[in-house]
């Protein structure tokens, strides 16, 4: 089942993770550090052009970030 939590809690984890702030993620998905901690805070859904970014980004399916499978699998 798909949870906006997930969503959340696994871009901030894969964030974290790279010892990233939330301004490196904003620069390399396009937007800014508020729309970031937004996404994060679950504040704000975001679009299908920046969870392609941040999937992307981070290497991992969008199945993985939005809590339809456990496993980030690697994109292909």
């Amino acid at each position: 089942m798909l949870h906006k939590d997930v969503f959340c809690i696994r871009v901030r984890k894969l964030r974290k993770a790279r010892g990233e702030q939330q301004k490196d993620l904003a620069d390399a998905i396009g937007a800014t550090q508020a729309t970031v901690s937004d996404i994060e805070n679950g504040r704000r859904a975001t679009s299908f052009d920046k969870l392609a970014a941040i999937c992307q980004h981070y290497n991992v399916s969008a199945d993985y970030l939005l809590g339809l499978i456990d496993e980030p699998r690697p994109l292909v």
